[in-house]
């Protein structure tokens, strides 16, 4: 009974494949968190009828891990879209020659700074580098107001951490920061850190958990970690670094289509849907509270618009190749110097 059962399911799909032209069924790897990306892929099902088959990433390697296996898996690809949560990886897909060029019709009214002029990586939906402070150790006129002050300033030393800079948003920063400070600010700012006795922790949840119990007064790490935080009423603070400067680090999501996916069309179908003014509305009122990319959108009173933040100005991707020049070398280093 159990193998007739297993045959007629292999059957159904078939059946329901020939007819369609497509398989019912898109996999969609993606760095971004569980909790956030499944109800958008759920609903993604509810209006097409695709299953969304979702391969997470861990929260130690976000976006490496995955970025390395859709690499491996270049001559025999399994996935059909990279739901990144940050566009630098997606650059480097574009890079390796592992990702389509595709210039989805939803991608109108998204701020073109954030995408990929040919179409191998469309942004939307960003997140930031914040500065999250525990409100007891420091007051809030006291609270550092640029990135730079964890380096250099004295009065916080040895009350700083960060996540590995070899993995996920904080790799993305870091190679921001070589670019908009030259390679000689970047390593200067990162041997700050250590002078500064910045601590090196697993990951950015690690940073929020750390502040929120005071076992570091400041860090950095990304606005859904911060809001996270403050929803579970913990004594934590947010600042948008660097207005007067450098610029906050907007981290956009990027969708990408992975060339020679088993499903093309269907991925194109969900991509067209991570790009809607429907996703964006649902993930800046969602826990994640992210930053729309497009103007006109309603969002909570927590959640800034765009036009209310001083991005940092980057070429995302540029950045790329800036990471791994700097992982393979300096950053690596600096890492395995700050673990001992």
């Amino acid at each position: 009974m159990r193998l007739f059962q297993i045959v007629c399911s292999i059957l159904l799909l078939t059946i329901i494949t020939s007819a369609t032209g497509a398989p019912r069924e898109v996999v969609v790897y993606t760095s971004v968190d569980d909790v956030f990306a499944r109800p958008i892929a759920e609903q993604f099902t509810k209006k097409t009828g695709i299953f969304v088959k979702l391969v997470p990433d861990t929260e130690e390697t976000k976006s490496t891990g995955l970025l390395n296996r859709l690499i491996a898996e270049k001559k025999r690809p399994q996935a059909d879209v990279f739901w990144s949560g940050d566009p630098v990886r997606a650059a480097i897909l574009k890079n390796k020659g592992v990702s389509a060029a595709y210039h989805s019709p939803q991608a109108q009214g998204l701020q073109q700074t954030y995408s990929d002029p040919d179409g191998y990586w469309t942004g939307f939906s960003s997140r930031a580098r914040v500065i999250l402070y525990n409100t007891n150790l420091i007051p809030k006129e006291k609270e550092p107001k640029s990135i730079l002050d964890l380096s250099n300033n004295p009065d916080l030393h040895g009350k700083g951490c960060i996540a590995n800079p070899l993995f996920g948003t904080t790799s993305m920063q870091a190679a921001a920061l070589f670019a908009v400070l030259g390679d000689k600010g970047g390593r200067d700012y990162f041997d700050g850190l250590t002078r500064n006795g910045v601590r090196m922790v697993s990951s950015n949840g690690e940073v929020r958990r750390r502040v929120a119990e005071g076992d570091c007064a400041v860090g950095i790490a990304d606005s859904d970690d911060a809001y996270e935080t403050m929803k579970d009423k913990k004594p934590v603070g947010i600042v948008y670094p660097d207005e007067q400067g450098i610029g906050t680090l907007m981290i956009p999501n990027a969708t990408v289509l992975i060339a020679g996916g088993p499903n093309p069309e269907g991925g194109k179908q969900f991509i067209d849907f991570l790009l809607s003014p429907e996703t964006e509305q649902a993930l800046a009122e969602s826990d994640a509270a992210q930053i729309p990319l497009r103007a006109g959108l309603k969002v909570p009173p927590h959640v800034p618009t765009l036009d209310r933040l001083h991005p940092m100005t980057v070429d995302y991707g540029k950045l790329a190749a800036k990471l791994d020049e700097i992982s393979h070398g300096f950053l690596k280093e600096w890492a395995a110097k700050n673990s001992r």
